[in-house]
């Protein structure tokens, strides 16, 4: 079904005297008293038979389904071939909103870094356009340069990156409780320069947060720490309620992906360590698809990643950010993201976030991973009491 790809946030119908004014999918037009009716029935119609919230937060949207399977362009990358040609599932609107502007001026007054700027997420204008207490952002803690030098982000990078800001904790803190949301996710870059690469900055921006508002959701998408154990354990008895962890890719494409620093084990060591420090703590990663794996590897990463204990996992499409960066080797089907969503079930996830568009930090989640953080905190009252 055709132009639904703004409903699930705000499809909305303006009546007025003359005209009514039909806002549909970023696409306005007037229409006239006596084609009103009409057009309302025709609408209600189309949202009775679309698919419903579920379907947009599980990361699997049937939208424009006859077009995508009528799509014939190539989805493999062809030896010597310079890049492929982006299919209709991967065409997002254009940021925009009043949400978007306030967010940006907010994040600029308060000098905070989101990742969802810095790493060019396709999903801004969802996240940060939505209705005033669902709109939302991913702040990134400790600047926006990192040591690191991944071969699929676009996050600038310097052996030595400028100095924390002391007051980062507390503006984040603020910012947060400004915006009134239940809901809110941390990422940083990797400072391999600072001794305890940020793990007490973190911490400290944790324990901000749920002084300014106690009832307040935390998820963290944390570094590696260089492999620190303690500074794991640092970050997950914060007052963190969601520790994320990104594993990126499968094992074999591991070194030709991320910097070499950032290694699998000691990806799936950190996911580990930090539930068994505490072991209610609900634990995230995700995977990016379109970089040559096979799906014996994703199927063997997703195993992996339930042997440590990871709760919640997504996986998404793996979008080259400019030239400089990896090729995508495959545009891989919103079908076949279904049929991961579908194995993550089976294998024992809490929640499976499989899609095109899906990131990790990708807002319609938080929906049931709160609901999954709570159950959690109630399973450990009862077994107190």
């Amino acid at each position: 079904m055709s132009g639904l790809s703004v409903l699930s946030h705000g499809s909305q119908i303006l009546s007025r005297r003359g005209p009514i004014i039909v806002s549909y999918a970023g696409v306005s037009k007037q229409v006239k008293p006596d084609e009103a009716s009409g057009s309302v029935d025709k609408l209600r119609s189309q949202l009775d038979t679309g698919p419903d919230l579920s379907d947009f937060i599980a990361g699997v949207v049937p939208r424009n389904q006859e077009e995508w399977e009528e799509y014939q362009g190539k989805l493999k990358l062809e030896k010597g071939e310079k890049r492929l040609r982006l299919p209709p599932w991967l065409k997002t609107e254009i940021p925009m909103g009043k949400n978007f502007s306030k967010l940006k001026k907010d994040l600029r007054g308060l000098k905070l870094a989101t990742v969802c700027e810095e790493a060019r997420c396709p999903n801004i204008g969802e996240c940060w356009g939505g209705e005033k207490g669902t709109a939302t952002a991913t702040i990134m803690l400790m600047g926006d340069t990192c040591t690191r030098g991944c071969k699929f982000c676009s996050v600038k990078t310097a052996r030595a990156p400028p100095p924390l800001d002391p007051l980062e904790p507390v503006n984040t803190a603020h910012a947060v409780a400004e915006w009134g949301l239940d809901y809110v996710v941390l990422t940083s870059v990797d400072r391999d320069d600072i001794p305890d690469a940020g793990a007490s900055h973190i911490a400290e921006t944790i324990r901000e947060l749920k002084i300014a508002k106690p009832e307040l959701t935390v998820e963290c998408l944390t570094p590696d720490f260089a492999g620190d154990l303690a500074c794991v354990e640092m970050v997950a008895t914060s007052g963190l309620d969601v520790f994320a962890h990104n594993i990126e890719t499968v094992e074999a494409l591991t070194p030709f992906v991320r910097d070499p620093r950032a290694k699998y084990r000691q990806t799936l060591s950190v996911l580990k360590h930090a539930k068994e420090c505490k072991p209610n703590l609900v634990t995230k990663s995700s995977i990016m698809l379109g970089l040559g794996e096979t799906d014996e590897e994703v199927e063997q990463t997703m195993k992996d990643l339930r042997e440590v204990g990871v709760d919640c996992l997504t996986l998404g499409q793996y979008m080259q950010p400019t030239k400089r960066h990896l090729k995508v080797k495959e545009y891989v089907t919103p079908a076949k993201f279904a049929h991961w969503e579908k194995i993550g079930k089976e294998m024992g996830f809490l929640y499976t976030a499989s899609g095109p568009l899906v990131r990790s930090s990708y807002k319609a989640g938080e929906f049931f991973i709160k609901n999954i953080v709570e159950n959690k905190q109630k399973e450990k009252s009862t077994v107190s009491a």
